[in-house]
């Protein structure tokens, strides 16, 4: 069951830890990092990374409905506090992160 596909926003190491470990899941397909960083950029395998700004909410909505991602997980408070959450939740992606 290899076919979740998951957005990571963010490029610091808390990020690389989330992303590190969900491409360790057999259902996991692909996670994608934006805007990453060099270790995810160097982790290969199932992780990649992706030129947008973890606070560019929009063109990160854009991003997961044309890749077809199913979750995205938010780490960083800036797009926490600019709603991120909220309007991943309005275009019908599942979203995790703190509130």
């Amino acid at each position: 069951m290899n076919s979740t596909r998951i957005l990571v926003a963010g490029n610091g190491g808390r990020e690389h830890a989330l992303a590190w470990k969900l491409a360790q899941s057999p259902r996991v397909a692909q996670v994608l990092v934006a805007p990453g960083n060099g270790g995810t950029a160097l982790a290969g395998g199932k992780i990649g990374n992706v030129p947008i700004a973890a606070d560019d909410i929009a063109m990160l909505v854009r991003l997961a409905k044309d890749e077809n991602i199913e979750l995205v997980v938010v780490g960083p408070e800036a797009p926490l506090a600019a709603g991120a959450v909220d309007a991943f939740r309005a275009s019908g992606i599942r979203c995790f992160g703190p509130s």
